[in-house]
């Protein structure tokens, strides 16, 4: 098919190229050009239809196997000789079709068309095979930037799958170690309540460290705050009171350990904080194509202008940011008496609902 389209514009360029010659080149009166552009195409076309079949093959072999400039060379040589026996099949079919006239007619015009035909296989060979060249350097070109371009996509990808899996690793430790700090405070003094806390943290581990999905359903992202504040709540007794609305859906994904990673905020800089201790309310809405999750709590407050790094809350928005780009938001407003973090994420999230991670006690510590 290529060959084909090649074909029909090549005698497209060649019937133009016809009417031009016998204009530019001779006095023909106008009437009598049609009939000489005729004998032209007779004698030029074989000329074309050769360098048609032949330079696709022979020019990228010079190139191939000579160097500069003798692969040119090598195709000039080719055009001449295309050129010259092209011509000696164009005059035999004018002969054949009777349109040489007398033999010093003949003789006169084939000497003529022969100098014409040569000059134009010249001009549109070297025309052609260095349009050619310059097509296959674009198109090398172009595949080679693609292929740079889905390289370096693919690099992204993954040092953000990188960059992700290493945030999600710096708090799944946090959270370790501040349960573990609670419960070395029972071990002596409520060993029940430390083997009781050590059965909830093995349940906790178990689905914390399920890194099949970094995105996992509400409900069980909430089943996971309840656990983490019921074994906090064995450090902190009464000081921590705390109140969690479910989301009606329960099919829509949140990041692992996101909420708990707010609530754990609030237990460090409310109930940790103040004597009397603070109430934590979890509130989660789906509305208007959003998920909104809400921590409110009734602590001192912290400096919410600013995160630094390490910050569980600086972690977070990372991962916001890995995940969702700026389709996602963490937003803290925090004064004396009243602390608000709000995670705003698309509920594009939707899944059909999954197998519940949810947390259940193990009967025995080491029975896991």
């Amino acid at each position: 098919m290529r060959s084909l389209r090649r074909l029909v514009r090549a005698l497209g360029f060649t019937i133009v190229g016809s009417f031009a010659a016998v204009i530019v080149f001779t006095n023909t009166p106008w009437r009598n050009i049609p009939w000489e552009a005729f004998k032209t195409m007779l004698f030029a076309g074989p000329c074309v239809v050769l360098c048609i079949y032949s330079l696709p093959i022979v020019a990228p072999a010079a190139r191939r196997r000579l160097p500069f400039p003798l692969d040119w060379l090598a195709v000039l040589v080719l055009l001449l000789i295309l050129g010259a026996g092209g011509s000696l099949i164009g005059a035999a079919a004018t002969l054949a079709v009777g349109a040489a006239g007398t033999t010093q007619t003949f003789q006169s015009w084939y000497l003529q068309a022969l100098k014409i035909s040569v000059y134009f296989t010249l001009i549109f060979g070297l025309s052609g095979t260095m349009i050619g060249e310059l097509r296959a350097r674009l198109d090398r070109t172009t595949v080679a930037l693609r292929t740079k371009e889905r390289d370096e996509a693919e690099a992204r990808r993954l040092v953000a799958e990188a960059q992700l899996a290493s945030l999600e690793s710096r708090v799944d430790p946090h959270f370790l170690f501040n349960t573990l700090n609670s419960i070395a405070a029972l071990v002596r003094e409520r060993p029940a309540d430390a083997e009781r806390v050590i059965e909830q943290l093995a349940a906790l581990m178990r689905s914390s460290l399920d890194r099949r999905a970094s995105l996992v359903p509400v409900e069980d992202e909430l089943d996971i705050v309840r656990s983490y504040l019921e074994i906090e709540r064995v450090r902190f007794g009464d000081r921590l009171r705390f109140h969690i609305e479910p989301l009606a859906s329960g099919a829509l994904l949140l990041p692992r350990l996101s909420v708990q990673t707010l609530v754990e905020n609030s237990v460090k800089f409310a109930v940790s904080a103040s004597r009397d201790g603070a109430t934590i309310s979890v509130t989660a809405r789906a509305a208007g194509g959003r998920v909104r999750v809400t921590v409110e709590d009734d602590g001192p407050g912290f400096d919410a202008g600013h995160f630094p790094d390490g910050h569980g809350l600086q972690l977070l928005k990372s991962r916001l940011a890995m995940t969702f780009g700026d389709r996602a938001s963490l937003v803290a407003e925090s004064r004396p008496g009243r602390t608000v973090v709000t995670l705003d994420l698309p509920s594009e999230t939707v899944a059909a609902p999954a197998p519940s991670a949810s947390v259940s006690p193990v009967p025995k510590a080491g029975k896991c």
